[in-house]
């Protein structure tokens, strides 16, 4: 299975391993990736870390907990050294940097493959929809700005689809805020002063590691929101935020969470 949300590096390596004998499907996001493997029970991975939709660390973890016997092979643009410890320990066959060398990632995979694996029998995994609701005392969101108009936007927003919001000013109060009651969804904006929402975020993640996190950016910076998605974000948004699109990462967020998937 090859899992990145860049359609040409998927095409591209798909391309390649299928002229190498392997057979190949492919997954844009980190939970479409963790669905995939549930169902086909893939002999290897190549698994992109800066995915949203479950971030690249959560979504490798959930893998290898599933099942250990599938081989992973890590890639990305930007993997930090704390990134590739947490790789390494949990046993992938390789980390490899983008751009990928092909021949590299072929190694890394076992080499060519002249005949097709026996397939194990496939597990029936649950299908994860927006509309499927989480139990109510689940329905909990934690909105971190700085900025008291987008908080009020976000708040009023939520409120009215049936959420219970909390907001924080910023990073260090939202780290307290989760200290006395961890919520279903934390909305973190990126860049805060004080404490921003990319250094709470591996705070927020260890403190409370059931709980999704999804990156607000005030700005188009992919590589910091990609960044944040390796880390363990499960998605992100830009602002002006697209609510819709929001009210959409959320649902799916609190669907994975009551499904425990």
């Amino acid at each position: 299975m090859i899992a990145d949300d860049e359609e040409e590096i998927r095409d591209l390596l798909a391309e390649y391993l299928q002229s190498h004998g392997w057979e190949t499907f492919r997954a844009a996001n980190g939970l479409e990736a963790l669905l995939h493997v549930k169902q086909q029970r893939p002999a290897a991975v190549v698994l992109d870390l800066n995915m949203p939709r479950l971030g690249g660390i959560d979504a490798l973890k959930r893998i290898r907990t599933f099942d250990p016997t599938i081989g992973v092979v890590v890639v990305s643009a930007n993997a930090d050294d704390d990134m590739r410890r947490q790789a390494e320990a949990l046993g992938v066959k390789a980390i490899l940097d983008k751009p990928l060398d092909l021949v590299q990632l072929l190694a890394a995979l076992g080499g060519d493959r002249p005949a097709a694996a026996p397939k194990a029998a496939a597990v029936e995994a649950p299908a994860v929809s927006a509309a499927a609701g989480p139990p109510p005392r689940r329905r909990s969101v934690l909105v971190v700005d700085d900025d008291p108009d987008v908080r009020g936007v976000l708040e009023e927003f939520l409120v009215l689809k049936g959420y219970h919001v909390r907001a924080s000013p910023d990073g260090a109060a939202a780290v307290r805020e989760l200290a006395a009651s961890a919520p279903g969804v934390v909305l973190l904006d990126i860049e805060m002063p004080g404490l921003s929402g990319v250094d709470a975020l591996p705070t927020i993640r260890a403190m409370a590691p059931a709980t999704a996190v999804i990156m607000v950016s005030g700005t188009v910076n992919v590589e910091l929101a990609k960044r944040a998605l390796a880390a363990g974000a499960f998605d992100y948004v830009t602002k002006p935020v697209d609510l819709p699109r929001l009210l959409e990462s959320i649902e799916t967020a609190f669907a994975m969470l009551a499904l425990d998937v």
